[in-house]
């Protein structure tokens, strides 16, 4: 069956086409929203900052295309992408929210999204506080009065706090994440222009570059879905047990393990890191004092140079990637867990050294994820040296979202068809 049956199949359900259809519409609904800018916006400086800042540029995809266009929406989903990995972090260093995570089901998630959420709200007060100041410092915004800057910050508080709203309503219809479909949404949003640039700026002598160009982009497109899709299977045997007149157990399982078990929040950490000296060195060069105004400007030329950039991005990525995995996988529990159900590895003693040997396979995979996502966070730095233009470079990290979100959207798409005895995808 072709993949246009396929989605012929999906309208032909009408349940499943009322789903499909609203989730199109909320998402029609965020584009609008999302070209609405807020008012004094000096439109060629914007972009000009955009164009030299590559964070910004990173940044601007998270939000889903609407910092770029400083809309009411600018922030996106960025505040409660940051709220949510805050409160991951501290399952680590409070064991009742831990336990609220891990032990308490899916009534535990609901209550830990819904913090999630109550934090997003200050954080993403701070968010837009710090990033209209730095706007005004640059000119791309007009100095404000008290009333009108407040003012703005609420507005901004607002838009992001629909926009999560609207990925919460997408997330309900179940084909697909919402905050997730609503960062795919933005970043393909954004293709069209990119496209349009290339074919106006190409020439016979630019062939080889846009032939390696399409080459490039295949294989990584392609290596982003395996490295995906990839994960070490450890074999999991079940002991025998008897309950009465009836036995359980004694079946065969495996225990999966992803090579990339921590997404893009790695890269996310990374530009949380390297922004900070950023900000620091946007305010220090504002000051009057001479030593001030050198640190500033010495802070801002390094994040400025290609080389130092790349480099500090790659590290910082890698040392994320290992940190969040041993945050959101525990060996130790697992191993438990698997104690407790009665399984246990073959050639392996339960307890302490079961989670020695899943640590150490963990830790060995993790080694190719960490590795893989630095590659892909720096890839366009990489070919705009190489092809010496800016609009034909792969965004590495735009890739990595689009290709996960529609192997998830896909995945819960072929679960509803399955419910309703079709087959799937």
């Amino acid at each position: 069956m072709s993949i246009f049956s396929k989605v012929a199949q999906l309208f032909k359900i009408k349940d499943l086409r009322k789903k499909i259809l609203a989730v199109i519409f909320i998402l029609v609904i965020f584009r609008l929203f999302a070209t609405l800018p807020i008012p004094g916006i000096d439109a060629v400086r914007l972009k000009a900052i955009f164009a030299s800042n590559q964070l910004l540029g990173i940044l601007n995809i998270f939000s889903g295309g609407t910092l770029q266009r400083l809309s009411i929406m600018m922030l996106g989903v960025g505040p409660y992408i940051t709220a949510t990995i805050i409160m991951q972090l501290l399952t680590m260093v409070i064991p009742r929210l831990k336990e609220i995570y891990y032990e308490e089901g899916a009534k535990g998630r609901m209550k830990f999204n819904q913090w999630s959420r109550y934090l997003s709200v200050p954080l993403c007060m701070l968010q837009a506080y710090a990033f209209l100041n730095l706007l005004i410092s640059q000119d791309v915004l007009p100095h404000l009065s008290a009333v009108g800057f407040i003012r703005n910050v609420l507005v901004v508080t607002a838009g992001s706090m629909f926009l999560m709203w609207l990925g919460e309503l997408i997330t309900e219809y179940k084909v697909g994440n919402g905050i997730s479909l609503i960062i795919f949404a933005g970043i393909v949003s954004g293709w069209p222009a990119s496209l349009r640039s290339a074919i106006l700026s190409y020439t016979p002598s630019m062939l080889p570059t846009y032939l390696m160009f399409l080459v490039v982009a295949i294989i990584v497109i392609l290596g982003v879905v395996y490295i995906n899709e990839a994960e070490r299977k450890i074999p999991v045997a079940y002991a025998k047990r008897v309950r009465g007149n009836k036995m359980y157990g004694g079946v065969s399982s495996y225990l999966p393990l992803k090579v990339n078990q921590a997404g893009v929040i790695p890269i996310i950490f990374a530009i949380s890191i390297l922004l900070f000296p950023q900000f620091i060195g946007q305010i220090l060069a504002t000051v009057k004092a001479s030593w001030a105004m050198s640190a500033g400007h010495f802070l801002m030329n390094m994040l400025n140079n290609q080389l130092i950039y790349s480099a500090l991005y790659f590290l910082l990525v890698v040392v994320f990637t290992y940190f969040y995995t041993m945050v959101t996988f525990d060996p130790k529990e697992i191993s438990t867990n698997l104690q407790r159900n009665g399984g246990f590895i073959p050639g392996i003693r339960p307890g302490q050294l079961t989670a020695d040997y899943i640590s150490f396979i963990l830790h060995r995979i993790t080694f190719v994820g960490a590795l893989f996502l630095g590659f892909i966070a720096i890839l366009p730095n990489i070919l705009q040296v190489v092809t010496g233009t800016q609009f034909l470079t792969i965004g590495g990290t735009s890739i990595l979202i689009v290709v996960s979100v529609a192997i998830e959207t896909i995945k819960q798409v072929e679960a509803q068809l399955v419910m309703r005895e079709y087959e799937g995808f």
